[in-house]
């Protein structure tokens, strides 16, 4: 029987690299596992709609460091630069309030700029789901987001799946559509993915999405 793997776990170390890198002893694993899981859910939560494509943890002995990539990076770091300040300061008081901060280590926070926005996965689910939300023609969405996507040079391949209660339906049921190719046993294939859900009135929609970008070799990474 075949089992579903999930795409971004399937290549670690071949072509993925962690989203969190730390090494911790047996004591305090547990403190810095609840801590990265903590500040995930509230940026999640918080910065919903600023189209956030990934959330990198590193921890040193001295530092903490939050890495986060966004096509919208203007809208978090603000005018003068003290949105993103105002946010340290948050996450910083999140953490000391459950204990998962030591005084000693300096938190810090550093936005990146994520160029081709309809390339990441993460990004395109986002653009679905505000879609969904807005209580568009949910096959119009996925047609015009497959469309927008393919537009782009580098990807090879795009598929988007729905399940859930589609256009409000009594009974939930699944809508898939594909363009290109999504080689997923290819280990080599930088295959991006994301799984997220659009909140309506009636129940949630689940969203996934995978994009397709060729294939890496030795050579080129």
């Amino acid at each position: 029987m075949t089992h579903t793997v999930h795409p971004y776990s399937h290549r670690l170390g071949i072509l993925r690299d962690w989203k969190s890198r730390w090494f911790s002893p047996k004591a305090t694993y547990k403190t810095h596992l609840r801590g990265d899981v903590l500040i995930r859910e509230y940026l999640e939560k918080k910065l919903k709609g600023f189209f956030i494509a990934d959330i990198e943890i590193e921890r040193s002995a001295k530092a903490l460091r939050v890495i986060l990539s966004s096509s919208r990076p203007g809208m978090i770091i603000g005018r003068q630069g003290d949105g993103a300040e105002a946010l340290r300061l948050e996450l910083k008081k999140l953490l000391e309030k459950h204990k998962l901060l030591d005084q000693k280590v300096d938190l810090k926070f550093d936005i990146k700029e994520v160029k081709n926005a309809e390339a990441n996965a993460a990004i395109v689910a986002q653009m679905v789901v505000e879609g969904l939300e807005k209580r568009l023609p949910f096959r119009r969405v996925m047609k015009s987001t497959l469309e927008k996507v393919m537009a782009n040079r580098d990807v090879q391949g795009v598929r988007v799946f729905l399940a859930g209660r589609l256009g409000g339906a009594t009974m939930s049921r699944t809508e898939d559509r594909k363009l290109g190719r999504i080689p997923l046993q290819t280990l080599r294939a930088d295959v991006d993915y994301h799984c997220t859900k659009a909140i309506m009135p009636y129940g949630t929609i689940g969203v996934k999405v995978w994009i397709y970008k060729g294939d890496i070799f030795e050579n080129d990474k």
